[in-house]
C-alpha cells in the first residue's frame, strides 16, 4: 500500500514523501497515528501541487537574498570600539556587534548567521560571511577602527 507520510518516520521517511509498506503496518500503526494517509490520486495530485508551490516560494527567497547578497557585497561596515595600546581591542568584534551594524544600514540579518573570518582583536579591515539563504552568501567588509579615530 501507497502511503503519503504526516511526521518522519524512523527507518521509513520523511514528512511528505510517498513511501510503499504493508498494508497492515498501514492500517494498524501508520494511519491510525495519524502518521501517515492513504496515497489516493487526489492526495498525489495535491502532494504535486503543494511540492511545485514550495519550489516556486524557495526560488523567490533564493533571488531575494541574491539580491540582498548584492547589496550586501557593496556595504563596508565601520565598527567603532574602545582599543587600548598599538590598536588592540578591549574584547573582540562579534556577529552580534556586526549584526546592529548591518541593521543601522537597512539590512536584516541574523546575528546566528554571520561569520567573521577570523578572530578580530585589533583594529583594521577584515571580512564577514553572512549567510542569506541556503545556497547564498555574501561577504561583508568590515572596518574596525578606535573610539579616537
Amino acid at each position: 500500500m501507497n502511503v503519503i507520510l504526516l511526521q518522519d518516520v524512523d527507518n521509513l521517511g520523511h514528512s511528505g514523501e510517498v513511501v510503499t509498506v504493508k498494508n497492515g503496518y498501514a492500517r494498524n500503526y501508520l494511519i491510525p497515528r495519524g502518521y501517515a494517509l492513504q496515497a489516493t490520486a487526489g492526495l498525489l495530485r495535491a502532494k504535486q501541487e503543494e511540492t511545485r508551490q514550495q519550489g516556486k516560494k524557495i526560488a523567490a527567497e533564493a533571488e531575494k537574498a541574491r539580491q540582498t547578497a548584492a547589496a550586501l557585497e557593496a556595504v563596508t561596515l565601520r565598527i567603532v570600539v574602545r582599543t587600548g595600546d598599538e590598536g588592540r581591542l578591549f574584547g573582540s568584534v562579534t556577529p552580534h556587534m556586526l549584526a546592529d551594524a548591518l541593521a543601522a544600514e537597512g539590512f536584516t540579518v541574523d546575528r546566528r548567521r554571520i561569520a567573521l573570518d577570523q578572530d578580530v582583536k585589533t583594529t583594521g579591515e577584515y571580512t564577514a560571511t553572512a549567510k542569506l539563504h541556503s545556497d547564498v552568501s555574501a561577504t561583508v567588509k568590515v572596518e574596525v577602527v578606535g573610539e579616537d579615530a
